[in-house]
């Protein structure tokens, strides 16, 4: 019975490929489901024999009541966006910056599903996961498995024994239809658009039901020590063969391009075609072929700098604005909201829409009562972009923006340069309070679990919390008297807020929502000065001499900390327990020796990688640069250097140092 069952499983492995890989089905769905039965019924009578990735488990059945946090190995970096071919032609420009060398670009389509990654291990997938923020995400296994187009088991046997492989899973046009029909008969809510259906599919926890709804999935990037070939293009066509379903070169869903000229025209095609596809995209993705040369230009802290998205122009309707009204952020921006007659704009219906400021109200002379033009900017936040002067009613007033907080009633500031107002009153105004509050808590900050949206809000109301610090008073006994706070939910909201105070320092830095302090400027902060006292003891000229702190930051910075309310919730959250300094392991191996130089790293090396020369520059207090300028101390040279990196360095008398003379310097 093991033979027969081991013969079922590869002959319903290659059948399942055929027909949702190469869409060519060599025998009826009656034969498979026969042949599929057979090998369910032999699995359940010898469950010893039955293969864990067995065709059988793409029914789907298991429960899955919360979805593990898995880190990624390789972190899922969100593309920067561009709108225009011109800013494709900029992206360019600043890679030959970066690349000496000639460029081969790869074009794909943009996907506008829900971003996936698989691990698969000696031919066998052993996990799926989402994108999350980036760093981590959830591990929807279960749920993959029922996605056909997937294989659960590589053909051949020249794959490497690890590698991971990203993706877009989709749901098809044609199965979209149908499920909202379903759903309209059963008079259930019907989804906005295919993408969310997608995206609620997969978080769903009964996996039959995953099942049912048909996802694919496009598969086109791998990531792993020991790919076949060198380039990006070569390897996703290679894993075709292993069984992967990937961009179809026949049908131009991906494509080598040699200059801004070819890009233009696989860009050109897709925007009048993508309309005929079984499923949506929203752009055109372009990549650096090279792998070499994806690690020399290397990511910034969201994105990668060897790819660019292209997007479609977005759709644009004429509505009515029925009113404006005005919102509070956590830092107090006003952000001003277009209110308008309902309206469906690329899937789903806008009923809102940014106005961004009062310049830009002003700008556009909106009034409510007219008939305006409305978009998606990127086709994800709709924006009001003009208005029909033919149809504006005869009694229309101009507009008197506010002057003081729609919520606490205090009179708004303008800081002189910026186009925002905003309310000053941050201890007491409402949505400013709570704002801060989600902020801290949230994933990339404090990461408390518990401690969502409406936790917060019935925290706020009960007035057991009013500011940040609020938060490590909290007692069990206060959460228990709250609605809808079992024991259970206490207790784990307390694990999460004790777990809290070994979040790193940068991390609290962040957290505390300092204006114009994203994840980025409170690691630079955090890792120039070590600890919370040095930035609060520090200057303006301090802080701007920190790389990539401008004179807004810096102002910012030494506002916040100039408050004593502020320097009094630091305190607290010290005594507290919170940390507000680097760790000994952070410390470890950090020095001055390069404290005052500027590097340039280019080529290939053999003792160290780019990524390690780099860490082992800044562990010392030196600067990394993309190119040389005068400014430049050093370049650190390896095989295949750009020959204009080195002739500018010579130019300028940059001094050139191998690996082994840098290895040298850091003795």
């Amino acid at each position: 019975m093991k033979e027969r069952i081991e013969q079922l499983t590869r002959e319903l492995q290659e059948h399942n490929y055929n027909y949702y890989v190469l869409s060519k089905p060599t025998i009826s769905d009656y034969e498979f489901d026969m042949l599929l039965k057979e090998l369910h019924d032999l699995e359940k009578k010898y469950p010893q024999f039955a293969d864990p990735n067995s065709p059988t488990k793409r029914v789907g059945g298991e429960i899955t009541k919360s979805f593990e946090t898995v880190f990624h190995k390789y972190p899922m970096l969100s593309l920067s966006n561009s709108y225009s071919i011109e800013e494709v032609e900029d992206f360019e420009t600043r890679i030959k910056k970066l690349v000496d060398h000639d460029l081969e670009y790869v074009c794909e389509l943009k996907y506008d599903g829900v971003a996936i990654s698989l691990t698969y291990k000696h031919g066998e997938l052993e996990k799926a996961v989402t994108r999350g923020d980036g760093i981590k995400g959830d591990n929807i296994t279960t749920n993959v498995k029922t996605i056909k187009s997937i294989p659960l088991k590589l053909f051949g046997n020249d794959y490497p024994q690890e590698f991971e492989v990203r993706g877009e899973v989709f749901i098809p046009k044609e199965v979209f239809v149908q499920i909202n029909k379903e759903r309209e008969e059963n008079q259930e809510q019907l989804f906005a658009n295919p993408r969310n259906a997608a995206s609620g599919t997969l978080k769903m926890q009964d996996s039959s039901v995953v099942a049912q709804r048909k996802l694919d999935c496009f598969l086109y990037s791998l990531n792993g020590e020991n790919l076949p070939y060198s380039s990006h293009y070569e390897n996703v066509l290679k894993s075709a063969q292993w069984g992967l379903k990937v961009p179809d070169y026949k049908r131009k869903f991906i494509a080598k391009c040699k200059n801004i000229a070819e890009i233009k025209e696989f860009i050109d095609y897709w925007d009048k075609e993508r309309h005929k596809l079984e499923f949506d995209i929203d752009g055109v993705v372009i990549k650096i072929n090279s792998y070499r040369q994806q690690q020399e230009l290397g990511n910034t802290a969201k994105s990668p700098r060897w790819a660019i998205a292209y997007k479609f122009k977005a759709e644009r309707v004429e509505t009515i604005l029925e009113s404006i009204s005005y919102q509070v952020g956590r830092t107090g921006a006003i952000t001003p909201v277009a209110n308008l007659k309902p309206v469906l704009l690329a899937g789903t219906v806008v009923k809102r829409a940014s106005l961004h400021n009062a310049d830009q109200i002003e700008k556009l002379d909106v009034r409510p009562g007219d008939t305006v033009y409305v978009e998606k900017g990127g086709e994800i936040i709709p924006k009001v972009l003009g208005v029909n002067f033919s149809k504006r009613p005869q009694n229309s007033v101009a507009l008197e923006y506010i002057s003081n907080c729609p919520e606490c009633g205090s009179e708004l500031i303008r800081v002189l340069g910026e186009a925002v107002h905003y309310c000053p009153n941050s201890d007491e105004c409402p949505p400013q309070i709570k704002g801060k509050l989600e902020h801290f808590v949230s994933r990339k900050a404090m990461d408390i679990d518990g401690l969502g949206a409406e936790t917060i809000e019935l925290l706020f109301q009960n007035g057991l919390v009013k500011n940040i610090g609020d938060i490590y008073d909290l007692k069990k006994e206060s959460l228990l008297s709250l609605d809808r706070m079992a024991e259970k939910s206490a207790n784990n909201l307390l694990q999460g807020i004790e777990k809290s105070k070994t979040i790193p320092f940068e991390r609290v830095l962040f957290a505390l929502g300092i204006r114009h302090v994203g994840e980025t400027v409170a690691k630079k902060l955090a890792r120039y000065f070590k600890n919370i006292d040095s930035i609060i003891d520090s200057s303006l000229e301090e802080l701007l001499s920190v790389e990539e702190i401008g004179e807004i930051i810096a102002k910012s910075v030494n506002a916040y900390f100039s408050d004593k309310r502020n320097l009094q919730l630091i305190e607290k959250l010290k005594n507290k327990g919170l940390t507000f300094a680097l760790s000994s392991d952070q410390l470890a191996d950090k020095t001055d020796k390069f404290k005052g130089l500027t590097f340039v790293i280019s080529g290939v090396f053999s003792i160290f990688s780019r990524d390690e020369i780099k860490e082992l520059i800044e562990k010392n207090g030196g600067k990394c640069t993309g190119s040389v300028s005068a400014k430049t101390s050093y370049l650190v040279a390896g095989e295949e250097m750009g020959p204009a990196k080195k002739e500018k360095a010579e130019k300028l008398g940059v001094k050139l140092i191998d690996e082994n003379e840098f290895a040298a310097m850091l003795k």
